[in-house]
């Protein structure tokens, strides 16, 4: 009787540690704003003229938001999720906030060519972490413009949008 105990009791612990990994503060980017982000993104490429699609993912690579701009092609879906995951996941351990700088990064290890293997990354320009001071708190991806410095000039102009109510977020648990 006691070992289902000891295993339920196992099994809670190590779900509580895996969620301390992701949520530090215990912020979160509420929707309204991880909307808004994307929309600006969208706009800022579209007033570029490009087609484009936006994802906001949290720390956890859950997507949060998926916006499909105007005529951007099928593809954009996957490219802007794959970005914003990429740099929500990995960012923090490479110590960079776009995927432009982290693709630089990992491009100057011997070891580097090998994340290209693992599900959902794409180390491509175009994502940049939305933040409060050195915390990533979520993500937001960019695909469809002619290159990914153009998508990452509008992710960034997303993040622009948002960040000062992004700064103003409670502390989470203090």
């Amino acid at each position: 009787m006691k070992l289902p105990l000891i295993a339920s009791a196992c099994l809670l612990a190590a779900a509580g540690t895996a969620q301390a990994q992701v949520l530090l503060s215990g912020r979160q980017v509420p929707l309204a704003l991880a909307q808004e982000a994307a929309q600006e993104a969208v706009r800022a490429c579209e007033a570029d003229g490009y087609r484009v699609s936006a994802s906001v993912v949290d720390t956890a690579g859950v997507e949060r938001v998926f916006l499909r701009g105007d005529h951007s092609t099928v593809h954009t879906r996957e490219t802007a999720f794959r970005k914003a995951y990429t740099i929500a996941t990995l960012g923090p351990i490479f110590g960079a906030t776009t995927t432009g700088a982290l693709t630089e990064k990992v491009s100057k290890t011997p070891t580097g060519p090998a994340l290209s293997s693992v599900p959902n990354i794409l180390l491509l320009a175009g994502g940049v972490t939305l933040r409060v001071g050195d915390e990533t708190l979520a993500a937001l991806g960019v695909g469809g413009a002619p290159g990914g410095a153009l998508d990452e000039k509008c992710a960034q102009a997303g993040v622009a949008r948002v960040q000062e109510r992004l700064a103003a977020l409670p502390g989470g648990r203090g």
